[in-house]
């Protein structure tokens, strides 16, 4: 089975890239993020037509999660627990049944957190703490499953190009990264390390300063599993085929063979 994350940057200005990515790649579940659409003006019709089933976390004009699934849905849940006051759609999960187990998969779209000196950056922390608890808690109950997105963290120097180049960046701040790090110590395995330990296995390429060209990218977009999920890991990759498109997202899909 396969299982997908990918930040389209604008569901309506990339829906033929990712309708011809989905008919290409065959996902069986893809997550989505910054889909920058309220729930209701989601072009959902044109994903159904090619099998999926559908279910949003919107915002008008920014942030917006997604899964979309050929699986139908057992159960769903929108929103990181923690905050009753965050309104900001970052964050949906849906559990699925399969043949020996249920699986539960979250689409997740991070904060950025820049500028450092503004309000944006403590809120990404408390974010990632947020995160951290809801993980905690799952561990706990020992079962499968995939927190997938956009993470807006450079968990390493191999992760970017020029480490030098994101000193003073909230993706690359010291308290993002053990932040990070506190994270996938609980006991998660980070997809793509899993299968190797490269570099350049960047995820994202700014459309400015020729950075696709110059191959001046970062590696921000992470498939977290837990234990359970981790023992069906076959494979894990970068699709960055889809950076060459036109009018492409600057991120690019990751994915992982989940062997059910």
């Amino acid at each position: 089975m396969k299982i997908a994350t990918w930040n389209i940057n604008g569901i309506k200005a990339r829906l033929d890239g990712l309708t011809g990515w989905l008919e290409r790649a065959q996902p069986d579940i893809a997550c989505l993020q910054e889909i920058k659409s309220v729930d209701e003006n989601f072009p959902r019709e044109a994903i159904e037509a090619l099998g999926y089933n559908v279910e949003t976390h919107g915002q008008k004009g920014f942030n917006g999660v997604a899964l979309l699934s050929k699986l139908p849905f057992d159960e769903v849940n929108r929103g990181l627990p923690g905050d009753d006051n965050d309104e900001q759609a970052r964050f949906i999960e849906g559990v699925f049944s399969l043949e020996k187990s249920a699986l539960r998969v979250v689409s997740l779209y991070l904060p950025n957190g820049n500028p450092v000196d503004t309000e944006k950056f403590p809120y990404k922390l408390s974010w990632m703490a947020r995160l951290e608890n809801w993980t905690r808690e799952r561990l706990e109950l020992e079962e499968p499953f995939v927190l997938a997105g956009d993470y807006n963290v450079i968990s390493e120097p191999i992760d970017c190009y020029d480490p030098k180049a994101w000193e003073g960046d909230a993706l690359f701040q010291p308290e993002t990264r053990r932040a990070f790090h506190r994270l996938t110590n609980l006991g998660l395995y980070e997809a793509v390390r899993c299968v190797s330990d490269a570099g350049e296995l960047y995820t994202f390429w700014d459309y400015q300063g020729g950075a696709w060209q110059k191959n001046h990218g970062i590696r921000i977009d992470h498939m977290l599993l837990s234990p359970e999920a981790a023992n069906h890991l076959a494979a894990a990759e970068i699709d960055r085929f889809t950076r060459e498109w036109e009018k492409p997202s600057d991120h690019v899909p990751v994915w992982i063979d989940y062997a059910a």
